[in-house]
């Protein structure tokens, strides 16, 4: 059902606005289903999901066309960050980044005081000071949940292909050994 909504490979070769990228949009590793692509494209996506808070679908799918991931897995796996996780993962960011280097203090948030346009620019300021001193930690937070969750995203998937595969070649060997012994009883 999803596939009826999603371009084919042929539409987004022939499109005018891809053209630009030439002969490098035909490589067929960038949308065959194959252990490696789909990998790679985890590991993008997942890094890009948890790194940039914008764009990160098409810088997702410019850094899957160069390492040759699947692009589909790749713009899908930054999906990790939504509307609904961005709190958390900020929250969970800003934390594991204040471990690694604490601040010497606890920023408050600045308010906004009644006295008007006189303090509008020291209200700024304190604002910006306020971003600055949470803005160290969660970025991070955020490169160290990037990369782990790239290296996790890339050998789960080999794992869980593996597993995969295991699994399917064990079904196939009881299947066959199951029918040995039946066309073998007499």
């Amino acid at each position: 059902m999803i596939k009826r909504f999603m371009p084919t490979r042929e539409s987004i070769v022939q499109s005018r606005l891809l053209r630009w990228l030439g002969p490098r949009i035909h490589d067929p590793a960038l949308w065959h289903v194959n252990r490696n692509s789909v990998a790679k494209g985890v590991a993008i996506g997942a890094f890009f999901g948890f790194m940039v808070p914008v764009a990160q679908i098409p810088a997702a799918a410019f850094v899957a066309l160069l390492a040759r991931a699947n692009l589909w897995v790749a713009a899908i796996a930054t999906l990790v960050s939504n509307p609904f996780t961005y709190g958390p993962i900020y929250y969970f960011a800003y934390r594991l980044g204040n471990w690694i280097i604490p601040s010497s203090r606890v920023a408050a948030p600045p308010r906004l005081s009644e006295e008007g346009a006189i303090t509008a620019m020291g209200w700024m300021l304190d604002r910006l000071d306020w971003l600055t001193g949470i803005g160290k930690p969660l970025v991070l937070g955020m490169l160290i949940m990037a990369i782990v969750s790239a290296g996790l995203g890339y050998f789960g998937v080999l794992l869980f292909w593996r597993i995969n595969v295991i699994l399917k070649r064990r079904r196939q060997r009881n299947a066959r050994l199951a029918h040995q012994r039946v066309t073998r009883t007499p």
